[in-house]
């Protein structure tokens, strides 16, 4: 027998794997069981995916559903994984307490490249893989070197068409081929889900505004967080809106809602705040909103992909600025939206839905920033990356990358030309590591 194990952690990436099942992108399978993985923080005080609403919608495809939490417990998902000597220990264990027997296993996961999924993965060390994408992430590099026991194992990475054209670069450094996921199937599953959420408010052609919680990934301070709200907020009412609703991220604080409030209240702004955790792709087929505006939430590319919504960005070039390390694996996402979406500022850009990008250009944008985000894994990328910065770093392009940066690796664009030599120049290198240590050292 074959057992197809899918893995998965949000009711996005279940409705993902949903449309590629309904798709027919995965073979037959005698048992198809479901990994459900729930990585928050606090994993006691958040639902897990089959305890939110519209789960049970999906529910169907698979055979079985079983915990990887209560599985690995008291271990959380993301800082466990399996010791080297102990894989062979959690296989029985695993194949025991799921029932598999002794069937041939096939893995689903999604990030591939750290945990659950790598430890997943590094347990059934005979199952073939197929990665899926729940989002824009799979534009960018792989985060991490991955050991090759596990990447070649890699078939094929199952993606949606969200920026179309644009060829994602993870796990390239293995040949893993990208395959579409029929974007009809998606949204047919995401129509399955239109009837979930109790209590959802009776608002029709609001402006939305998707709260992303980035002060929880140390990328801003929560005040920042809240002020990046409120410039939502104020950019909708500039374009003449004046019903919003917010969808804050599930485990957001509520006081980043009543900073919103305040705000809404001066501005004498009719605002709606959503208690409810369902998909942005709900709310956009039971409000139709007038626009949808957000940070770098994969939602604002459905919204324009596959509802035809007015959209728009705000705060992306701070984002761009405070991503550290340079190699964050947010800074391709935020990168795409930034290049092209438009800021409320731009009114016209807005109605009209015009791209700030054309597709060639973008692709040669992504390609740049994954090859300096990761010049170990992609070195093949180099020649493109150079001749990009030398012909098409301006003052537009620029917030995509750090002179810092572009000078550790030798490219046009970091420190003056003439001195182009000197990150290449081992007697430079020395110098500098001598004066550092002089320096720490006259500091203690």
């Amino acid at each position: 027998m074959t057992t197809q194990i899918f893995m998965v952690s949000t009711l996005y990436g279940t409705a993902t794997l949903a449309a590629a099942l309904d798709a027919g992108c995965f073979a037959p399978a005698e048992r198809r069981v479901l990994l459900v993985s729930n990585n928050a923080a606090t994993p006691e005080t958040t639902p897990a995916v089959d305890g939110m609403p519209g789960f049970e919608r999906l529910r169907a495809r698979f055979d079985d559903v079983v915990s990887w939490n209560e599985a690995i417990f008291p271990y959380h998902p993301g800082g466990w994984a399996p010791r080297a000597d102990d894989v062979p220990v959690w296989e029985r264990y695993l194949r025991l307490a799921w029932g598999l027997g002794d069937d041939d296993v096939t893995l689903a996961v999604e990030s591939i490249q750290v945990n659950p999924a790598l430890g997943v993965a590094q347990i059934f060390t005979d199952a073939p893989v197929t990665v899926y994408a729940d989002g824009l992430m799979s534009y960018g590099p792989t985060r991490n070197k991955i050991d090759p026991l596990v990447g070649t194992r890699v078939e094929r990475l199952l993606h949606l068409d969200l920026v179309p054209g644009l060829r994602p670069l993870l796990l390239t450094e293995f040949g893993v081929e990208p395959e579409l996921v029929p974007v009809e199937a998606f949204t047919r599953v995401l129509a399955e889900l239109v009837g979930t959420g109790a209590g959802l408010p009776d608002v029709e052609g609001p402006a939305l505004l998707l709260g992303q919680y980035l002060s929880a990934l140390g990328i801003l301070s929560a005040e920042e967080e809240e002020d990046l709200h409120v410039r939502m907020l104020r950019g909708v009412v500039g374009l003449g809106h004046d019903r919003v609703v917010f969808k804050p991220h599930p485990t957001a604080p509520a006081r980043f809602a009543r900073t919103l409030e305040q705000e809404a209240e001066r501005l004498g702004v009719d605002l709606t705040v959503l208690d409810t955790p369902v998909l942005a792709e709900v709310l956009y087929q039971r409000m139709r909103p007038a626009l949808v505006v957000g940070c770098f939430s994969t939602a604002l590319l459905t919204a324009s992909r596959l509802y035809g919504l007015p959209v728009a960005r705000v705060g992306t070039e701070t984002l761009l600025d405070r991503l550290a390390p340079y190699e964050n694996s947010n800074r391709v996402p935020v990168t795409i939206v930034d290049a092209l979406l438009p800021e409320p500022a731009d009114a016209a850009a807005v109605a009209e839905g015009r791209p700030g990008m054309d597709t060639e250009s973008l692709t040669a944008l992504v390609r740049t920033v994954g090859f300096v985000m990761q010049p170990r894994i992609l070195p093949e990328l180099r020649p493109a990356a150079e001749e990009y910065l030398r012909g098409r770093l301006n003052a537009r392009t620029r917030r995509y990358f750090k002179k810092r940066r572009l000078t550790s690796l030798g490219l046009p664009g970091g420190i003056p030309e003439r001195l182009a030599f000197l990150p290449q120049n081992s007697t430079a290198r020395t110098v500098v590591r001598r004066a550092r240590a002089i320096r720490r050292s006259i500091k203690r």
